[in-house]
């Protein structure tokens, strides 16, 4: 295993792939110096003395000034290091790809859920959705009255048996017994006595808006629902109104006429404040969602080329491996997807700051380079006149583990959209419509993102991870990988693919990014279900357009 990594012969600092001691040999074409102090894996140390004022390069694009005098072999911190990020504008017009070869997957097939409009579903999911948050307690009946009776997973299948403690703890047990006690009371499998089993699941997209805010905010949040409601990976759903809300049911109507003129899956719309009683309500929620689901049923999974793929590229709760392993990796495998015809997303516009010029330059419309630009310029002022910027956007998680600016996390980052051409640009909500590699403007936020990346209309996301993070979906499987061994091992339960096998030197990016791609089919195909899946996590958080980094 190579003890460190210098990835871009423009870089001027390195990269630890393990704990490295004070006064270790460093030798980098043919460059020859010993390190001033103990490096920590995922760390960075300089490769010659810098003084205040100099430029900081990884993954050959500037990541930060410095802001005191480094000495040769010293550490990169945010003592010594600030943000900063290469100006961008214009596109140069002379972007050419170089296709990888696709030879072990042309003619591969995964089996998904057919829809009219000609788009393939990877799931075959019921929506419950309310409209205001007012909703979101009959949601939580109606939950309670469906999933358990209908054989779907329900919260009591990961729980935590407290009756157990309380029980020892009647009984006389101690400080120390107690500490003991097992609580895990759990089944990571979903039932085998389905109702409706070519329905995979039922779910409930609760949320905190439709009213209350502004008007612009209801206005996008019926035009992420109707995504989501028009999605491949959607069989049909139920609409909870209130009534009195600034997200009114002919808005979201207006939205999905605008996205699928001919939409013709099961849709029950139901307003509380026009209904007999709350009992009424709920029960007639219940039978229309029932009825629902015998048609939704009727659909099975059948063959279907890869480029019906349209793959999520997200990261979140990043480490100084992400860029070297996990990302990288996945823009592999979605090179591969796109060469083959397929569509890939890569979103978290703020996670874009200093390689804004790169993915301008590989845009193949002039148009979409002006709205990538505009979108960009826009986000980060509308930061800036709230006090923040996105210098800010590295969490403290991040920093600890090595990206300590955010054009570095920015730089790794950007790797997930691998190397193909810019096919197109898309605001927060826009639907993917064009295959190749899109952009889509989301915060870097992880679930504000995934929401995001969902309602624009990939049906499967591969979320890449270096500390952990169990975010999942509540419409599309999410995929996590890991970028290293520790995390692998520490939070199985929540990690679906390793790609540590690249830090270790025993998998190249090209064998990792295959395998992806091989995990992905099985995933579409329902042949293997996801750990966000297996532990429930269907997260669901709309953006309101506010400033979140």
């Amino acid at each position: 295993m190579n003890q460190y990594l210098r990835i871009h012969s423009k870089d001027n600092i390195v990269v630890a792939l393990q704990d490295l001691p004070k006064g270790l040999e460093i030798n980098i074409d043919d460059d020859q110096f010993r390190l001033a102090e103990n490096i920590g894996a995922k760390h960075k140390f300089a490769m010659r003395d810098m003084h205040v004022g100099d430029t900081i390069f990884m993954y050959g694009v500037l990541v930060g000034t410095v802001t005191e005098k480094i000495v040769r072999g010293s550490a990169i911190t945010i003592k010594n290091v600030k943000h900063a990020s290469a100006a961008f504008s214009g596109s140069s017009g002379q972007f050419q790809w170089q296709k990888p070869a696709t030879t072990k997957f042309e003619g591969r097939t995964f089996k998904g859920y057919h829809r009219a409009n000609g788009e393939v579903g990877t799931a075959n999911n019921w929506l419950v959705i309310p409209l205001v948050f007012c909703e979101n307690r009959n949601v939580d009946v109606i939950e309670e009255a469906l999933v358990g009776a209908l054989g779907y997973k329900t919260k009591k299948d990961f729980s935590v048996d407290t009756h157990l403690l309380v029980k020892k703890y009647q009984e006389g047990a101690s400080k120390e017994e107690l500490e003991a006690i097992d609580l895990t009371n759990s089944s990571k499998e979903y039932s085998q006595n389905r109702v409706f089993p070519n329905v995979d699941g039922l779910k409930f997209l609760r949320h905190q808006g439709g009213c209350g805010g502004t008007r612009e905010d209801a206005e996008m949040l019926c035009k992420l629902l109707a995504g989501y409601i028009v999605h491949p990976n959607t069989a049909g759903a139920t609409i909870l109104s209130l009534g009195c809300q600034n997200a009114q049911i002919p808005i979201l109507k207006k939205y999905i006429e605008e996205k699928n003129p001919n939409f013709d899956k099961p849709l029950y719309f139901l307003e509380q404040q026009q209904s007999k009683n709350e009992r009424d309500f709920i029960g007639e929620a219940v039978k229309k969602t029932f009825i629902g689901l015998t048609i939704a049923n009727k659909i099975e999974r059948n063959p279907a080329p890869l480029n019906k793929l349209v793959l999520g590229l997200e990261c979140g709760a990043s480490d100084g491996f992400s860029g070297i392993s996990a990302n990288p990796s996945l823009g592999h495998a979605s090179d591969l997807l796109v060469a083959l015809g397929g569509t890939a997303v890569l979103a978290e516009f703020p996670e874009l700051n200093g390689v804004e010029q790169e993915l301008i330059n590989r845009c193949e419309s002039p148009n979409d380079a002006k709205k990538f630009e505009t979108l960009m310029r826009t986000y980060s002022n509308a930061a800036i006149a709230v006090g923040s910027g996105f210098e800010n956007n590295p969490s403290p998680g991040n920093i600890k583990d090595g990206l300590i600016t955010d054009a570095m996390k920015s730089a790794g980052a950007a790797k997930k959209g691998g190397t193909s051409a810019v096919t197109a640009v898309l605001d927060y909500a826009e639907m993917v419509t064009k295959p190749g590699l899109n952009l889509l403007c989301t915060p870097g936020n992880d679930v504000e993102s995934t929401t995001g990346l969902a309602g624009s209309g990939c049906n499967l996301i591969v979320f890449t991870t270096g500390l952990g993070t169990p975010t999942g979906n509540p419409l599309v499987p999410v995929v996590k990988l890991s970028s290293n061994d520790s995390l692998s091992r520490s939070m199985e339960d929540i990690i679906d693919i390793n790609a540590g096998g690249v830090i270790r030197g025993e998998e190249t990016i090209e064998s990792m990014g295959e395998k992806i791609m091989e995990h992905l089919i099985k995933v579409a195909s329902g042949e293997f279900m996801t750990k966000a899946d297996i532990n429930g996590q269907n997260d669901f958080i709309p953006w309101k357009r506010g400033i979140s980094l």
